[in-house]
Order: structure tokens, then C-alpha cells, then sequence
């Protein structure tokens, strides 16, 4: 039977909160933890296997959901205390952390159940070895079961993006809609967590496809290897996206989310940073999609804060089809023909997009961008 096992995890007495920074690291070393452990062995040799783990730090400790499969609760909670203990010892810097807590918080008419059932003819064996036995019978489709470990990872999942939330120091939550009334609170902070979570989440997958171009030292266009995000960028520049561009976006990523994350954003300095927020958004979103939590009241505190943080959609128009066929930007009448509507009322894109190389040129003199992204790239074309 799937069960899931809420840890409380804290910071010795009298030491102090951890910063944003001990806080990621104490994510990093716990997930390492558990990332390299399977299984592990019960009371009387009985083997629970380790499903799935989410881990939310905050600044007095760590809250952990451990989803394994085992044949009985109390292997399950006995097992996963025994696997935390040993993570805690073997990890120096986590030594003395305690565990408050472990155990499977059932709901209630599942308690009700797992009760009525215990005297009759459903109660496990009480020989380990039959109850092992008579476990590995049962489908693994069983879709009850599935459906609370997927309940468990949503609410595990939404306590995780509470606790990231504080860290968007950047964005008060008007910038999401409360003040006008339109956005729950606790929506907001939904929203907020999602984009710091999606940022790590981000960033990590650039650093793959910076390294798939590096290996091939091909361009988007030519790439074989399997990319994460770069081939999402608008096609008509796919030759252009070498490595060094792709060092260059991601360079720019971080500049700008480390912005978001100190308190010190004030507007997206260029070009680049629309097209990176344009990717934080929607990996934001697939996220709380993934564990169903986009709801209305999210989904509006995420266009709230697109709106607040977009000056212009400007960059959206380098992926407009009309491009696709001039390599000058768009002939006036085309766009008259196509659109509608004067050309003097399509954004001044259209009618010259930049070049590639002006992406990481800044907006004007008061806007910010990392010296390793700024600077035309050799042989970038228009």
C-alpha cells in the first residue's frame, strides 16, 4: 500500500534562522540524501520501497514528504524515521538536526476504514513474511492508492511553494492582484513560490542545453540532441543560437532572477529578459499544473504579475508568422494586408525586429545587464 510520511525536521536550540542561502543548501544536501536511496529495510527484513520525496525548507527546519510503498503504516513510518536518521548522520552539516515528527497523517475516513477492516477478514497477517507475500499480490495499478499519493504530492507540492514564496522579495503581493480583492492571499503566494521553484528549475535545464550545443558546437538549427528550452526561442534565429548565445540567455536569466529574489528589480532591462520571463512563466505554470494547483484565482495572480512586469509585448512579435519570410522585418502593406490595420498601428517591431545581437542591449542607460551577456556577439547578423 502507497503511504505518505510527513517529517518535521528542525534546526538545533538556540541556533540561528537560516538565511535564503542556507536555506537552498540545506534543500540540496537533503534531496542528495534521498535521491540516492531506493529502498530501504523495515522492521524483520521487510523491504519499503522509496517513491517519491518532496522536501519545503524554511528558515527553522525542513518539512518532508516521503511517499513509499509498504505493507503496513507502521513499516512505513518506522522505516522512513529509520532512512531520515541515517541521512541526518551522515550529513555533517545536517548532524544535529532533530526529528519532531513521523508519521502518516491518514485522513479521517481512511482511518475509519484501515479500523473497521482490522478484525476482520481484510486485517494483514501478523507473520511479516505473509504480509510481504500477500502485498506483492496486490495490483500496483490500484487506483485508490494512486490517487492519494497523488493527493499527498499536490498538498506536499502546495506547502513547498508557500514556503518559496517569501523569497520573490521583489514582488509584494498587490503586484499579484490582493490589493485589488481580485486574488486570495494564499493564491498570490502560490503563484510567487511557483516562480522561485521554476527558477531553479530553469536554470538547470539551460545549463543542460548550453552544454548539448557545446558538445555538438552546433546551433539550435542543426542541433541532434534533445534541448530543454533554446528551441523554444523564436525559429527564424535558430542559426544564430550557438553555444555562446546560449551562455549569453542564460547568463541573463540568472541576472535577472537574482534581481527578483533581492529585492532589487525595478523593470527587465532588454529584450533577452522578456523572452526569459516569457520561459519562467510557463515553466511556473506547467509546475502548478503538474501537481493541480492552477486554479482561476492562481492563474489570475500569475497574468496580474505578467502585466506588472511586462512594459510592453514587444518580444512576442519575434514570433509572429509574418516574420518568417522577411529577413528585414515585415513589408508595410503585408502587415496592412495581413492585419487589418495600418501599419503605423503595429508595434515598431514589426517593422524592423531587432537583431540578435541588440536582445542583450539595455533598454536605455538606466537599465542593468550582466557584462557577460551585453556585448554584440562575433558574427551575429540581423
Amino acid at each position: 500500500m502507497t503511504y505518505v510520511v510527513t517529517v518535521d525536521i528542525s534546526i538545533p536550540e538556540g541556533t540561528p534562522e537560516m538565511d535564503p542561502l542556507q536555506r537552498a543548501g540545506a534543500v540540496a544536501l537533503i534531496e542528495d540524501g534521498f535521491e540516492s536511496v531506493r529502498a530501504v529495510e523495515g522492521p524483520d527484513g521487510v523491504e519499503v520501497e522509496v517513491l517519491d520525496t518532496i522536501v519545503a525548507v524554511y528558515s527553522g527546519g525542513a518539512l518532508l514528504k516521503v511517499i513509499v510503498e509498504a505493507p503496513a503504516l507502521e513499516f512505513a513510518e518506522d522505516s522512513v524515521q529509520a532512512l531520515v536518521d541515517e541521512l541526518l548522520e551522515r550529513t555533517e552539516l545536517l548532524a544535529d538536526w532533530k526529528i519532531d515528527r513521523c508519521e502518516v497523517e491518514l485522513h479521517q475516513d481512511l482511518a475509519k476504514e484501515s479500523l473497521d477492516a482490522a478484525d476482520g477478514p481484510d486485517a494483514p497477517p501478523d507473520d511479516p513474511a505473509v504480509r510481504k507475500a500477500r502485498h506483492a499480490e496486490v495490483p500496483a495499478t490500484d487506483g485508490v492508492a494512486e490517487g492519494r499519493a497523488a493527493g499527498a504530492k499536490s498538498e506536499a507540492a502546495r506547502i513547498r511553494m508557500l514556503s518559496l514564496a517569501d523569497e520573490l522579495r521583489s514582488f509584494p503581493p498587490a503586484v499579484f492582484g490582493v490589493l485589488e480583492d481580485a486574488v486570495p492571499t494564499e493564491s498570490a503566494r502560490l503563484a510567487a513560490g511557483a516562480l522561485v521553484h521554476a527558477t531553479d528549475l530553469l536554470v538547470d535545464e539551460l545549463f543542460e542545453d548550453v552544454q548539448v550545443l557545446t558538445q555538438e558546437d552546433a546551433t539550435v538549427a542543426e542541433c541532434e540532441g534533445p534541448l530543454w528550452h533554446l528551441e523554444r526561442l523564436p525559429d527564424r534565429y535558430a542559426l544564430q543560437y550557438d553555444a555562446r548565445f546560449a551562455r549569453r540567455f542564460l547568463v541573463t536569466v540568472i541576472a535577472m532572477t537574482t534581481r527578483f529574489t533581492d529585492g532589487s528589480f525595478q523593470r527587465l532591462s532588454c529584450v533577452a529578459e522578456g523572452l526569459a520571463l516569457r520561459f519562467l512563466l510557463g515553466q511556473a505554470t506547467m509546475t502548478l499544473e503538474l501537481y493541480e494547483l492552477l486554479d482561476d484565482d492562481v492563474s489570475a495572480a500569475l497574468d496580474a504579475f505578467a502585466a506588472g512586469v511586462f512594459e510592453d509585448m514587444d518580444h512576442e512579435w519575434l514570433y509572429d508568422w509574418l516574420y518568417e519570410d522577411s529577413p528585414d522585418g515585415i513589408d508595410e502593406d503585408g502587415v496592412e494586408a495581413a492585419l487589418g490595420v495600418p501599419s503605423l498601428a503595429v508595434s515598431p517591431l514589426a517593422a524592423s525586429p531587432p537583431a540578435i545581437g541588440d536582445w542583450f542591449t539595455p533598454f536605455d542607460h538606466g537599465r542593468y545587464v550582466h557584462p557577460s551577456a551585453a556585448g554584440e556577439p562575433d558574427g551575429a547578423a540581423h
